[in-house]
């Protein structure tokens, strides 16, 4: 039954987005794919946050369960970062005219995206459960660490990506008919 529920949420939000926002004045209708690509990124965020919980929670008690929770939002996570930078080189293309360019916030991402592709290959070479749940909590921990860094990119170095919209510093600078 969740899987259903999922699916019809996913299509109303798709609906929604792309069929009643208005289109943006300067960008067209290529701005509508940010109505996926930002929910990514927020989604991967908090997958990779319950990485780390259940990496320390995995570390400190050497309960299976801290392991199981982590090890399911490492494969959300991924998911969800690979949808990001598919999402965001859609975007790109028509709106800085090529798929990729080596910006800070781009690269981090990738960076990111790697290290937990990584943990989830670590995850399933090591046969031995505890084994498997202390590397995997090391490697979950130490790579939320490029969480922030993913974030706050824009403002630290000069970037061609914009500033956050959301989780940025300040209200969002969003025109209150779209919120």
């Amino acid at each position: 039954a969740p899987g259903w529920l999922a699916a019809v949420s996913l299509a109303a939000g798709l609906a929604a987005g792309f069929g009643y926002a208005p289109r943006e004045a300067v960008q067209g209708n290529v701005q509508r794919i940010m109505y996926l690509h930002v929910p990514s990124v927020l989604t991967a965020y908090l997958a990779f946050g319950l990485v780390l919980l259940g990496s320390i929670g995995y570390l400190a008690t050497r309960r299976r369960g801290w392991d199981l929770l982590a090890g399911a939002a490492g494969e959300i996570g991924v998911l969800f970062t690979g949808l990001t930078i598919v999402s965001g080189s859609i975007w790109g293309r028509p709106t800085w005219g090529t798929w990729w360019t080596w910006d800070a916030r781009l690269t981090s991402t990738a960076v990111l995206f790697l290290v937990y592709a990584g943990y989830l290959l670590l995850r399933s070479v090591i046969d031995d459960p505890d084994a498997r749940g202390r590397y995997a909590a090391v490697v979950g921990i130490l790579g939320a660490v490029n969480i922030p860094i993913v974030h706050f990119s824009v403002k630290w170095w000069r970037a061609l990506h914009q500033p956050s919209t959301i989780l940025g510093p300040g209200p969002a600078p969003i025109d209150p008919a779209i919120e």
